[in-house]
């Protein structure tokens, strides 16, 4: 916790843009279809003054470029689920036949949701799956916007009452295939086919995720199109 106090002072009361302005932000970058959820934002905003969202979804649906561009629009902040891979010692057959247990939710539980209830700065291990360990920290500022981006975001075990704005992502299978074969390569898309995307599948429909988002995002080939519902 230490390193990330001076990041308490850094983040200024600025004013936060209004909706407008960063509706019009995300269609000069390639973002009109996030709409829908820069809506829902802005409303949080005007009522609580922070807002904190969790952005699930499809694997390349887009929602790391979705969270960037929110962030950018609204002056915010992002955390990814990648960074919450699950380590090697907990990756066993029981533990990966769970929905949703091929992240470390118990880390999140701990490192991240306390400090994004109170609306504080924290830090945060990161996981770097090319050395399969925790390598560094991320610093996430106390800002106006969360964004919590990624596959398992919305895992209830520490998601009940964190987030202000629930958001899923989707994409039909063909632009899936599309984009992850152009994305990472043929041997990666073997991977995704064969374990990453059925255990996403998985958990979504074992926990209701979609159902359970206020807000539904959906891909298309020139970007994305949304609903907020």
């Amino acid at each position: 916790w230490w390193p990330c106090l001076p990041l308490y002072m850094r983040w200024s009361a600025q004013a936060m843009p209004r909706t407008a302005e960063a509706q019009a932000f995300l269609a000069a970058h390639g973002g009109t279809g996030l709409a829908p959820l820069a809506g829902a934002i802005g409303d949080v905003l005007q009522q609580k003054g922070r807002c904190v969202v969790g952005l699930d979804g499809m694997a390349a649906a887009g929602k790391t470029t979705a969270a960037a561009l929110l962030c950018r629009a609204f002056g915010g902040a992002c955390v990814h689920m990648d960074d919450f891979f699950l380590p090697p010692a907990l990756r066993t057959p029981q533990r990966l036949a769970q929905p949703g247990g091929n992240v470390h939710y118990e880390r999140f539980a701990e490192e991240v949701a306390p400090a994004l209830r109170l609306g504080q700065a924290f830090c945060y291990g990161v996981f770097d799956c090319s050395r399969m360990a925790l390598a560094g920290t991320r610093a996430v500022p106390a800002a106006p916007l969360t964004v919590v981006e990624g596959a398992y975001s919305l895992h209830p075990f520490f998601s009940t009452g964190l987030y202000d704005v629930r958001a899923y992502y989707a994409i039909s299978p063909e632009a899936q295939k599309a984009r992850i074969l152009a994305r990472n390569g043929p041997a990666a898309l073997c991977a995704f086919e064969g374990k990453w995307i059925p255990m996403e599948n998985a958990y979504a429909a074992a926990f209701g995720i979609r159902e359970s988002c206020g807000v539904l995002l959906q891909a298309q080939p020139g970007g994305a199109q949304g609903q907020h519902v």
